[in-house]
């Protein structure tokens, strides 16, 4: 069977539409997709040693459509552990113009900051991960100096995961145009001030793949992502609501005008036997439906019009709003239920003192209370405690 070539989504930028217009199904891609990483959630550590910054990001939410290539959540459910242990670098590291893995000798060089990913785990229809940054290692290079300096002043720090997948073509009446198949994780870099090394902005890039061939990189966002579906729900609203109201006016009009004529608009037909000079419309019939037309006109105006979409559309969201607002209310009082568990038993096995114990997040308060079961190691020396005063981090929020 002949590949089948497709034409890119709406949303797609120029140049990527231009690429996407000559793909065809089987291809095999590179993309970079743009996220925000949670910089107020900021946690240090002492491993082995050695200062470390928990740096906590997310990535591919389930069944995302970016650029026109849906990305399922079985193939992201197949794939979202390959992330593990793998370089965060700072940016996409390139060669002559040219993206190259970060897990490549040339790309390590490049890029490394001393940041890798772990902890990834797949929540909420949501890949999550944090990332590990050695403070003495980034403080040797002026990239990851510029990266700890942006976490200290709590600045934006945006990540961008690198997959290479292959490009399966849609097909029906469907939003994408392209389905990810066969994803396959490289890393999950660290950006502070750019959008994808030597690609412009919406556009796309090539790659060397892991056999030397050239295929091509696209950059994606998450926020563009969901900015599109977003207007998608609703310029499909204010079409709607345009429509009932345009369709409620006319029904109106169209019975005040045939009241005006002295016509009965529930009649199927109005009667024959009517002589013609009873069908006649007097100056002021007529000035008086001129009026009423008027004041029609004026309720179809755009900031009438706004004013009745805008009051729809807080209607329909609310219920959205109060049920999530119960939903992390419920949860955050299960997680002080726990936490104040965990600190009891904490503080029974002479691990901290009661006023620290309190201090710890229930992540933190989960994996020390481990300490306290049988057969574990002994209490933390109380050298190398860390308290809210002396670490130069809040402690982070409880996570919802």
């Amino acid at each position: 069977m002949q590949p089948r070539t497709v034409q890119p989504a709406p949303g797609a930028g120029p140049l990527a539409r231009a690429f996407l217009t000559n793909r065809t199904s089987g291809d095999q891609v590179r993309v970079n997709i743009r996220a925000l990483a949670n910089v107020a959630a900021v946690r240090k550590e002492k491993r082995n040693g050695r200062d470390v910054l928990i740096v906590p990001s997310a990535t591919l939410p389930d069944d995302i459509v970016m650029n026109g290539i849906l990305y399922p959540a079985d193939e992201i459910e197949k794939s979202y552990r390959g992330l593990d242990r793998t370089p965060a670098p700072l940016g996409h590291p390139s060669i002559n113009g040219k993206f190259v893995s970060a897990r490549d000798p040339e790309g390590i060089n490049l890029g490394w900051i001393g940041a890798w990913n772990e902890n990834i785990r797949r929540e909420n229809s949501r890949v999550f991960l944090d990332k590990v940054i050695d403070v003495e290692r980034a403080n040797q290079s002026d990239g990851g100096k510029a990266v700890l300096a942006a976490i200290e002043k709590g600045e934006a720090v945006h990540t961008s995961t690198g997959l290479l997948c292959n490009l399966e073509a849609a097909n029906g009446d469907v939003e994408h145009r392209f389905t990810a198949r066969n994803i396959e994780f490289d890393h999950d870099a660290i950006l502070l001030d750019e959008d994808g090394a030597a690609t412009p902005a919406d556009g796309v890039g090539m790659m060397v793949n892991a056999s030397g061939k050239d295929i091509e990189v696209i950059n994606s966002s998450l926020s563009d992502a969901f900015d599109q579906e977003i207007d998608w729900a609703g310029t499909r609203l204010i079409e709607a609501v345009r429509r009932k109201a345009d369709s409620s006016k006319w029904q109106e009009l169209k019975t005040r005008i045939l009241k005006s004529l002295g016509l009965d608009a529930s009649e199927r037909d109005p009667s024959n036997n009517r002589k013609e000079d009873d069908m006649a419309v007097s100056d002021e019939q007529f000035s008086a439906l001129s009026a009423e037309v008027k004041t029609l006109s004026d309720s179809l105006k755009p900031e009438a019009l706004a004013l009745a979409i805008g009051n729809a559309v807080a209607a329909a969201v609310k219920p959205l709003t109060d049920a999530n607002e119960t939903l992390l209310a419920n949860q955050k009082a299960k997680d002080d239920v726990e936490l104040a568990g965990l600190v009891e038993k904490i503080v029974k096995a002479n691990l901290l003192d009661e006023p620290e114990a309190k201090e710890l997040t229930l992540n933190a308060a989960r994996a020390l209370a481990k300490k306290a079961e049988p057969g574990t190691a002994a209490p933390i020396n109380p050298a190398f405690r860390q308290t809210k005063a002396n670490s130069g981090f809040a402690p982070p929020k409880a996570e919802a």
